[in-house]
């Protein structure tokens, strides 16, 4: 038989050269589609920052107050004077002026100057945001991972005593305002009520003229009352979603299988439900930590704690403009980036989404 008389057996010997593209084909088309995921969800995130540019701006000039008076300490000032501070901070511009004047600073990174401060907002933030971080960044491990403990247990445990306890333990703490809750951590466990003494500082951060390891000592002893605070009512709905999910992936055949084989029901619970079931806890986790970077402004007002929260609710008490916009955008920029982050990384743990 010559190749001239079989040209279909000779195609069939060259054929897997050029079935190649064809095998391949459906991992680039997951691979297009997840590229065309990805820049939905940056475009989305882009236009976000861009409304959020625009709101910052305009929402907070609907607050009453004129921050020139502020600025005079309530001194008796000439009209030509009030003239002078609102030349010298651009108020006496335009509103449209002022408008494209701080859109185009802060798409370059200048988010304008403090009125109270007489210093760049960017500098305020950056010289803040260590101590919020360090606040909110500890109270968002320990909620995380009481959460996600204490929600897969009552999971599994479903409609036992220790899971009705935890239940409506987290929802009654996750309704309490969290003001409200610091506050009477302040009068029992500082101020002292009764049989208990004080035990922990009413605020701050610091006492002042420690400095190596009694800092450090020092500044954890400040922490403990804002952090409990922050746990107590922000653990309840990370375990709320925890337990949902996981009660949702009990019923799935594949633990039935899995417990068929002769698995352990913890080993079930650790290797198989718990890693499918944390899919929409992810979500939370990356929306939590983008909250981190904002704080809680109710919280660190509280404990009069030097972060970002703080630094806010004083900004608004002027009112200074430029460092209430500022402070605005970069939490809720903060927000957008963790949610975006999130998104782009359900698909990797899910192939399903994003397809």
């Amino acid at each position: 038989m010559t190749a001239e008389a079989t040209p279909s057996l000779v195609e069939a010997t060259d054929g897997p050269a050029e079935a190649g593209p064809s095998v391949r084909g459906p991992r680039a088309r997951t691979r297009t589609a997840y590229l065309r995921y990805v820049a939905g969800k940056l475009g989305g995130a882009a236009v976000s920052l861009l409304a959020v540019l625009v709101t910052s701006f305009f929402l907070f000039r609907l607050i009453p107050g004129d921050p020139v008076k502020y600025m005079t300490g309530g001194r008796q000032v000439s009209a030509e004077q009030l003239a002078n501070y609102r030349k010298e901070f651009g108020l006496d511009l335009p509103m449209w002026e002022q408008f494209t004047d701080y859109c185009g600073k802060a798409l370059t990174g200048d988010l304008g100057t403090s009125y109270q401060f007489r210093a760049p907002v960017i500098d305020k933030i950056t010289e803040a945001l260590p101590n919020t971080l360090l606040l909110t960044g500890t109270a968002f491990v320990l909620y995380t991972a009481l959460g996600i403990f204490i929600g897969t247990r009552s999971a599994w445990r479903n409609g036992g005593l220790s899971d009705r306890v935890n239940t409506g333990l987290a929802l009654t703490l996750y309704s309490i305002p969290s003001f409200w809750l610091g506050l009477l951590l302040i009068i029992v466990f500082s101020v002292g009520m009764g049989p208990i003494p004080g035990l922990f500082p009413t605020g701050g951060m610091e006492s002042g003229g420690k400095e190596g390891f009694a800092y450090v000592m020092d500044v954890a002893h400040h922490l403990i009352l804002p952090v409990v605070t922050l746990v107590a009512v922000e653990y309840g709905q990370t375990l709320l979603v925890t337990r949902s999910a996981l009660l949702d992936e009990m019923g799935s055949d594949y633990l039935t299988t899995a417990r068929a084989k002769g698995l352990r029901d913890d080993l079930v619970r650790r290797r198989h439900a718990v890693p499918n079931a944390l899919l929409p806890t992810v979500t939370l986790i990356f929306i939590n930590l983008g909250r981190t970077v904002a704080g809680v402004i109710l919280v660190e007002t509280v404990f009069s704690w030097p972060g970002l929260g703080g630094l806010f609710y004083q900004a608004l008490s002027v009112p200074d403009l430029p460092l209430v916009q500022g402070l605005f955008f970069v939490f809720a920029a903060a927000v957008i980036v963790m949610n975006t982050l999130a998104d782009l990384i359900y698909p990797l743990l899910d192939p399903r989404v994003g397809r």
